[in-house]
């Protein structure tokens, strides 16, 4: 009867000190491993939402610019920049297409003086508003500028531009069109945040997309050869785009503060040189 008492006591007597070290040392390492595990997984997972941010960015900046090429040169008067391009490193592209707002409007008199109304008699101006800015265009010389528009007088079919004299009176004949000139560029005055800017003829120097670091433009000329700048316009018959943008914010687990990545995307040209506009 002893023996069989001490037996049922040993068995509930429960774990001795050492058994219970041994566990807590085995759950220890268990535990650390699977931490270690999950800040792996994690951290894989916010490099990809990271990663996919960027391309995102990137991705609508290019969507951005490829529209904006393709209409380049489109109802553009002789003898106006169509499509520019600079090897600024990063590089500049400014895009010069019509909007389609107006349809063969033309000063029907002479300007007395560059402050003088523009009469359009005959022409529909229903496109026009107060505070637009419109282009003038003399076909005699093959130049024009852009102007603000203060008024517009329906009935009489003028326009007026009382803050803005042209720089000199323009003749008969003489086209008023609404184009659009955009001009891309990359800002890094603030290093840790670079933006890609938007300019355009009223709206000035604007912010259209943060954390792009490069902008990179390559055309492809009717010749087939690529090159950074071109002689005219009319010869490129494609633009390669090369995007670089940063994520927003650090990564301090990272040898960069920053993660990055490239974008690249092609416009063919529809309205330069007398190639096939399908």
């Amino acid at each position: 009867m002893e023996i069989r008492l001490e037996t049922r006591m040993r068995q509930r007597s429960g774990f001795t000190i050492v058994e219970l070290l041994i566990a807590l040392f085995l759950a220890g390492i268990v535990t650390s491993a699977a931490l270690a595990i999950y800040a792996t997984q994690n951290g894989q997972l916010l490099v990809r939402d990271d990663g996919s941010e960027i391309e995102a960015n990137l991705r609508a900046v290019a969507v951005e610019l490829t529209t904006q090429i393709r209409m380049a040169g489109y109802n553009v008067p002789e003898g106006i920049s169509k499509l520019e391009g600079y090897d600024t490193n990063p590089d500049t592209i400014v895009v010069t297409f019509d909007s389609g707002t107006l349809e063969n409007v033309r000063i029907e008199n002479a300007m007395p003086q560059p402050t003088a109304a523009l009469q359009c008699e005959g022409h529909d101006l229903t496109g026009v508003y107060e505070g637009d800015w419109l282009f003038i265009y003399d076909p005699n010389t093959e130049t024009g500028e852009f102007f603000e528009v203060t008024q517009i007088l329906y009935s009489s079919c003028r326009i007026l531009h009382d803050t803005m004299p042209l720089s000199k009176a323009y003749p008969a004949g003489s086209r008023i069109l609404k184009l659009n000139r955009f001009k891309y560029y990359v800002d890094r005055s603030d290093s840790l945040h670079p933006y890609l800017m938007l300019s355009a003829p009223g709206l000035g120097n604007q912010i259209y997309a943060a954390n792009i670091t490069d902008l990179n433009v390559q055309y492809v000329l009717e010749s087939g050869a690529v090159a950074n700048v071109f002689p005219e316009a009319d010869m490129v018959r494609e633009v390669v785009i090369d995007l670089a943008g940063l994520s927003d914010g650090t990564d301090h687990r990272s040898d960069t503060p920053y993660r990055t990545r490239d974008f690249v995307a092609r416009a063919r040209t529809r309205n330069l040189g007398s190639q096939d506009k399908g």
